[in-house]
């Protein structure tokens, strides 16, 4: 165990994250830089003093537990908890499991976006986090729970999801859900939740299992994507993407091309605010 080097690591990883990237309020009269030592403690289910003496180059070797709990409290990536149990005496550990956890740079680039439909997912489409004008565009998509968490399981078994697409759209959309989830089992195995969601499809809904034995791989969506809304009709919105690859996530922005039917539409969003379309 290097104490020094593990003190200093701690140190410089609690000062780089602000209270908002890790859902804790700032409050009014906040002087620290960074996150209080506190503030981790109790986000990794610690008390102050044990934290503070690792920071302090005292206390005994942390377990891989505990260090495990720091990492999640500290939004660590890979190599950033690889190094945390080395440089504690530890040997790195297997790759971390997956969270719903949005890592705080791509929590920074959605707030730049609030008057822009954006949201992030998980490899599953489970919708972590919207943007209000997302929210307008397809519903809040971050109520759900179970497997229903999961737009590729709502999908298949919920009539009412398939409302923000126009018909003609469908089959395509059937056919990118199938291949998505293909590539998460793939990637996360069949005793993941993307096997627990492909079981559960295989069993009960027939268009999923004719398009999964075809084993369709790579489906690719249009450039533009379609939705309806009941108030301003269709819109034709392009998608961009920024992928997260450590935490197997996706950040979704819809933009309309300037002068089209569609971005007059776009900017109505604002005005309609936290209004539920399709629920």
């Amino acid at each position: 165990m290097d104490r020094a080097q593990l003190a200093d690591f701690l140190r410089t990883r609690r000062e780089a994250l602000q209270p908002e990237d890790v859902g804790l309020p700032r409050g009014p009269r906040r002087r620290s830089q960074g996150l209080r030592r506190e503030e981790v403690a109790l986000l990794a289910g610690m008390s102050t003093d044990y934290y503070a003496r690792m920071e302090q180059q005292r206390g005994p070797t942390p377990s891989e537990p505990i260090l495990a709990s720091i990492a999640r409290a500290l939004h660590l990536t890979q190599d950033e908890r690889n190094h945390l149990f080395e440089v504690a005496g530890h040997p790195a550990p297997g790759p971390a499991p997956l969270t719903d956890h949005v890592s705080p740079g791509m929590m920074r680039i959605l707030d730049r976006l609030a008057d822009t439909p954006a949201q992030v997912l998980t490899a599953l489409d489970e919708v972590l986090v919207q943007t209000r004008p997302a929210i307008a565009l397809v519903g809040d998509d971050t109520v759900h729970t179970g497997l229903a968490r999961s737009l590729i399981y709502r999908w298949f078994t919920d009539p009412q999801t398939r409302r923000i697409y126009p018909e003609a759209d469908h089959p395509q959309h059937s056919r990118a859900f199938t291949s998505d989830l293909r590539a998460a089992y793939t990637r996360q195995g069949p005793d993941s939740r993307a096997g627990e969601i492909t079981d559960a499809l295989l069993a009960g809904n027939e268009e999923f299992a004719t398009l999964w034995n075809k084993h369709e791989i790579g489906v690719r969506r249009p450039d533009s994507k379609r939705f309806t809304h009941p108030d301003l009709g269709v819109l034709e919105l392009q998608c961009q993407t920024l992928l997260d690859p450590v935490q197997d996530q996706t950040l979704l922005v819809y933009t309309a091309t300037p002068g089209t039917d569609s971005y007059d539409k776009l900017q109505l969003l604002s005005v309609l605010g936290d209004r539920q379309p399709h629920r």
